[in-house]
């Protein structure tokens, strides 16, 4: 892989960090929020699920925002994406590489494929840009105004690799106002973060706003491998982020600016080898999350660095807003790590070496890389602002991205030295066009209907040249496909509180490739998978505007799923597609205001998958001491009637939230236990490789007050409350080694707001 611009980005964040601080006045008022409400009512959710600011309660799509508090509270600890996980009905969160490339499941949806070409059935938007590179969606949560999780298919006004649902953020947008804010905290392992943002008004049309995020942790986690005892050898990272944003208001032009940037530098996931007693899903009984034994550790890395821009130009001409939305993102990741999670399993002077701890059968050191990538995205829409009764949108969207990827595999077999015998080069170029529809027709007072049509065309064009190890042709492959997406709603006002609404939606994710041939001879491919999904709620605002309760019901057929089989013999992916996948559930998500200094959140979710594929089957993994509870004929493990992996049945989330007027300020407490059913790792269904119901307990407690214009509060919390510790992910190929959740973490804040 090339040598990574780190410099350069380096200096951008750094000026960008030095420009927020200089600011000496910090807000995070949201330019979006809505208006204020009596303290005893909940306040009025906009989004824009239908590219157009809507009240959620009216909205026909099940959707869920996360704002203000919540927000706050879930993403402390210097986390990454992942804080989500759990926190809205039917969405989990995953990855295998730590602080990059997360996977996102919705209603069971996702792909648990690590090739850094992978595709996704969630969709995550940000800013109003797809992120379609899974190293593009793992870019830090910071200075955001609303996230906003659309579940079911969103094929007709999102576009690309939908059929699961999408994620979507919205930054904090520059406004005439002078504001800002700023917060630091310190916390477990001596992790450090940071994050502001500072903007105003240019001039009396044109304003800007600068939002900085560092987080910094040194790493913590001991390597006791004999001969390669190395203290505090892994799980640190420094990660710096800035965004920079100009927004233009003219008398009926609008035109935003937004450029942001990423540079990290830390350590991959730990894998823990033989963690898991044999039989059992439990650790092992001496298990410590912060002790390794790696013959690798020292080599272990992962830097990652992307930026991107996008330029939102709108134009109102009164019946009519036409929007042109330009974007241009790249991300580069260069990632080593000890698969194996041990050492030995090798030879050393023709003799074998010991190894521990627990059996390992082969010796796994690899890493991959991005060295170039560039995604190229221009959508443009006409949306109607009629008086009347209908109302429509209409557009064209293009999508062309241009991404190189290296393999590199060590053998290990003559010594631990890790001399490279493995090199891949990838090459995957995607072209996609499209153009949609959307009306809306007011039928009565009560019974609005809207109806969306789709068409995609995808293409991909695909190499991979085995330059390093047994040689074998190149491998070139095309794959393209045409489909028509389409949706129709209704919601029907059943009184000034209630709406009922239905859905039927169908959708599609084009047609997949995976070329990691660094141990195969062929890469393999993926046809295009469609689904068609029904669904039927209610949105209601109860007593008085002091509950809010929504309830979804769903049901869903998938036809050629891809899948990945990830592992097996080696450290290897092959798609396949399973002819029938069905899904149902319901999800329930509310609010309630009980008391003036009292309220709380309450959702529940439950998704039933299965694989419905007589045929369908993949290697069982030969040098795993596992207990597969599948029928296994002939080496082929039989898939039919499983659930999709890392997929939970319950999702639940429960939070509350106190304040309490105290001398000048205000005391609060925020508290939030979030819950999610067993899961397999894998296609298949094994004892050791099924995680364990997670449980996980937040609290946040601090006071706040003001000096004039300015709002300061300090507080101190802790995630993961009772040090709940388990496996979340596995590696089948070698022995029983696992990925284990985040650790408890506590730590305090300041921050300080200005407006």
């Amino acid at each position: 892989m090339k040598a990574m611009k780190r410099s350069t980005l380096a200096t951008l964040v750094n000026a960008a960090l030095l420009s927020a601080v200089a600011g000496t006045s910090f807000s995070t008022i949201a330019a979006e929020q809505a208006p204020a409400v009596k303290k005893n009512q909940l306040e009025v959710i906009q989004v824009t699920a239908r590219k157009r600011v809507e009240n959620a309660q009216e909205v026909p799509v099940a959707v869920s925002a996360l704002q203000g508090d919540s927000l706050d509270a879930y993403s402390s600890a210097g986390m990454d994406i992942r804080f989500m996980n759990a926190k809205i009905p039917s969405l989990s969160i995953e990855s295998s590489f730590g602080r990059s490339f997360p996977r996102f499941y919705v209603r069971g949806l996702g792909n648990t494929d690590f090739d850094l070409n992978a595709s996704q059935p969630v969709s995550l938007v940000v800013d109003e840009v797809v992120q379609e590179n899974a190293i593009l969606k793992g870019f830090p949560v910071f200075d955001v105004s609303r996230v906003e999780v659309l579940r079911g298919p969103q094929g007709t006004l999102f576009g690309r690799n939908t059929p699961a649902g999408l994620v979507k953020f919205d930054s904090v947008k520059p406004s005439q106002e002078f504001e800002g804010y700023g917060s630091v905290s310190y916390g477990s392992r001596g992790a450090v973060d940071f994050e502001g943002a500072v903007g105003g008004g240019l001039t009396d049309r044109l304003s800007t706003r600068v939002s900085v995020l560092w987080q910094d942790k040194d790493d913590y986690i001991d390597n006791r491998a004999p001969g390669f005892e190395q203290k505090d050898a892994l799980g640190g990272y420094t990660d710096k982020a800035a965004r920079i944003q100009f927004l233009y208001e003219g008398d009926d032009f609008t035109g935003l600016f937004n450029y942001h940037v990423r540079d990290m530098d830390g350590k991959p996931i730990a894998f823990f080898a033989n963690s898991i007693k044999p039989g059992t899903n439990d650790l092992v009984d001496d298990f410590k999350n912060d002790v390794v034994y790696h013959d690798a550790a020292s080599r272990a890395t992962q830097q990652v660095e992307s930026e991107g821009a996008s330029l939102k130009l709108e134009w109102d001409f009164n019946n009519h807003t036409l929007t042109s939305i330009s974007a241009w993102e790249s991300a580069e990741i260069y990632s080593r790590a000890d698969i194996d999670g041990g050492y030995g399993g090798y030879k050393v002077d023709n003799k074998p070496a010991p190894m521990g701890p627990g059996s390992i059968p082969s010796s796994s050191e690899s890493a991959d890389g991005i060295p170039d990538h560039d995604q190229y995205t221009q959508e443009l829409r006409l949306s109607s602002n009629f008086a009347g009764d209908v109302n429509y949108q209409v557009g064209v969207f293009y999508f062309d991205e241009a991404l190189t990827i290296e393999n590199f595999s060590y053998d290990t077999s003559s010594s631990p030295a890790g001399n490279q015998t493995g090199y891949v080069l990838q090459q995957q170029d995607t072209k996609a066009w499209a153009v949609f529809g959307s009306v809306d027709y007011t039928i009565s007072d009560d019974l609005k209907v809207t109806a969306g049509l789709r068409y995609s065309d995808d293409e991909k064009d695909f190499s991979a040249d085995r330059i390093v190890g047994a040689s074998i042709p190149p491998v070139k492959l095309n794959v393209s496909d045409d489909h028509i997406s389409w949706d129709i709603s209704t919601s029907y006002k059943v009184n000034d509180d209630v709406n009922w609404y239905t859905r039927i939606a169908n959708s599609f994710r084009a047609p997949s490739i995976q070329g990691r041939v660094l141990f195969e001879s062929d890469a393999t491919t993926a046809d295009t998978e469609t689904v068609t999904s029904y669904e039927t709620g209610i949105k209601s605002d109860v007593l008085d505007g002091q509950g809010r309760v929504n309830a979804t019901i769903f049901y869903y057929t998938m036809n050629d799923q891809q899948l990945t089989a990830v592992g097996g013999d080696n450290n290897s992916n092959r798609l396949l597609n399973a002819d029938k996948t069905t899904g149902y559930g319901f999800e329930l998500d509310s609010e309630w205001v009980l008391s003036d200094e009292l309220n709380a959140t309450f959702n529940l979710s439950y998704n039933k998958t299965e694989l419905k594929d007589e045929t369908l089957s993949i290697a069982a993994p030969s040098r795993s001491s596992l207990t597969i509870t599948n029928p296994v004929v002939n080496g082929k493990v039989l898939l039919d009637g499983n659930s999709l992996p890392h997929a939970p049945e319950w999702i639940s989330n429960f939070t509350l939230r106190y304040t309490k007027e105290l001398a000048d300020g205000e005391f609060f407490a925020y508290g939030d236990v979030s819950y999610r059913s067993k899961i397999n790792f894998f296609l298949y269904e094994s004892v050791e490789f099924e995680g364990k119901p997670l449980v996980e307990t937040g609290l946040r407690a601090g006071y706040a007050w003001a000096d004039g214009d300015y709002e300061y509060q300090v507080s101190a919390f802790v995630r993961n409350l009772f040090d709940e510790q388990q496996s979340i992910g596995g590696v089948d190929f070698n022995n029983n080694t696992v990925m284990v959740n985040e650790e408890r973490y506590v730590g305090v804040e300041f921050k300080v707001n200005f407006f």
